[in-house]
């Protein structure tokens, strides 16, 4: 193959790759009912007036499975934090002790189980429309190369490495999704 096919197959498969890449940090804010510190990512505090992640004025640790502490740089945050936390509805009721934050993770319920699993279900589809889309895209070009003169056999061996990149990186997929699913679903 040429080196605009081989340019535009690994292409393909860097986009691929941020997708999967993107899926995982997506499942990581998806609590399967242990303690981890991406489930506060997305929590913004006021801070003096500026909506900051409360990664950048607070340490979050966990001591144990089911509990989350965070500890502010400015005892003076504790309020903000605990109000940032309690308004980004994630479920979650800190306690105050007055130096940090303590957040007690519930036991999940089917219910709840139910529903993460139908969240992550969805994450995935995200993903796979992604990675679908890159294919499209690298299809796309290399059928331009065809009109540009590429012979026909090279178009339709490039068009099949592209399937073949997009069902490793699909299967991939199908691959987290179950291990996160068996996890959430785990007592």
């Amino acid at each position: 193959m040429n080196e605009e096919v081989e340019f535009c197959l690994d292409s393909a498969e860097e986009n691929m790759a941020k997708s999967i890449s993107h899926f995982e940090s997506e499942l990581l804010k998806i609590s399967a009912g242990r303690a981890n510190p991406q489930m506060l990512s997305n929590v913004k505090v006021d801070y003096y007036g500026t909506m900051t992640p409360l990664t950048q004025v607070a340490n979050i640790g966990t001591p144990d499975a089911r509990t989350l502490t965070v500890q502010p740089w400015e005892k003076a945050m504790l309020m903000e934090l605990n109000k940032a936390i309690v308004n980004a509805n994630l479920g979650f009721s800190p306690m105050d002790n007055g130096e940090m934050l303590i957040i007690n993770i519930p036991p999940l319920t089917e219910e709840r189980r139910i529903d993460l699993v139908k969240r992550t279900k969805a994450e995935a589809e995200s993903c796979r429309v992604s990675i679908r889309s890159a294919r499209k895209d690298a299809n796309d070009e290399v059928k331009s190369f065809g009109k540009d003169g590429l012979p026909e056999d090279s178009v339709k061996d490039a068009e099949d490495a592209v399937q073949k990149l997009t069902d490793k990186y699909i299967a991939k997929v199908e691959s987290i999704l179950n291990d996160k699913e068996n996890d959430i679903m785990k007592v």
